[in-house]
């Protein structure tokens, strides 16, 4: 399975949780959309189906890239 590179995990979980906040305060149809379009992203990018699972595997994955990149720096 391909798997995105940290940064973009990184960078599409920050958005999402921006959104997330920015769509419970006011409720616009542009947050909406810009939430459904990241949703979508998260879920493409880790192959689930649902936002829960998007991140869960996304901040899983990026546990193991953080564990690969301290190893790769000492190893």
């Amino acid at each position: 399975m391909l798997m995105a590179h940290p940064l973009v995990l990184r960078n599409l979980i920050e958005q999402y949780e921006t959104l997330h906040i920015l769509h419970a305060e006011n409720g616009s149809p542009e947050a909406r959309q810009r939430l459904e379009d990241v949703t979508y992203t998260l879920c493409v990018s880790t192959g689930t189906r649902d936002i829960d699972a998007a991140l869960a595997t996304a901040r899983r994955q990026l546990g193991r890239a953080d564990v690969a990149s301290a190893f790769a720096l000492t190893g």
